[in-house]
């Protein structure tokens, strides 16, 4: 497999610096080899990029990219934990997905795929994962999208 960072150049992805927690939490916690890294919202140079319910204060589209800019910001606490090697993953094992939804929006699995396409972009067959994609009647700081990882690592 191509290094990581390599593949986040060709892609045009410059992780960010991780993002602070917003509570009594930590970004990133590991047990074994495996990494859990905490959810995260699409903040995006300081600004939430989506806040309210999907789909009639969000677009679907909008979501969608969203949750790749969770999955990216999740990228980037992993990258702060394994102090600049992601080519220490093995694996991603599980994405929870969390999408602000209007009553009776059924699409969570398709705005899920902003972030699940991210991590088989970023890292191949080693991205394929478990995952679940939940509605929900509110996020943290008005979010649309929140996504949370675990992450097998050497």
């Amino acid at each position: 497999m191509p290094q990581v960072n390599d593949r986040l150049e060709s892609l045009g992805i410059r992780l960010p610096e991780a993002p602070k927690p917003v509570a009594a939490y930590v970004p990133s916690v590991q047990t074994g080899d495996l990494v859990y890294i905490s959810g995260q919202v699409p903040f995006s140079e300081g600004a939430l990029l989506a806040t309210g319910t999907v789909p009639s204060q969000v677009s679907p589209e909008q979501a969608i990219a969203a949750a790749r800019q969770c999955g990216i910001n999740a990228l980037a606490v992993l990258d702060a934990h394994l102090e600049g090697d992601l080519d220490r993953v093995r694996r991603i094992v599980r994405l929870g997905v969390f999408i602000a939804s209007d009553v009776g929006f059924t699409g969570q699995p398709q705005i899920a795929n902003g972030a699940s396409e991210l991590m088989l972009e970023v890292f191949g067959d080693a991205g394929r994962h478990a995952r679940a994609a939940v509605g929900s009647v509110a996020l943290p700081l008005g979010a649309s999208v929140e996504v949370e990882l675990v992450v097998e690592v050497d």
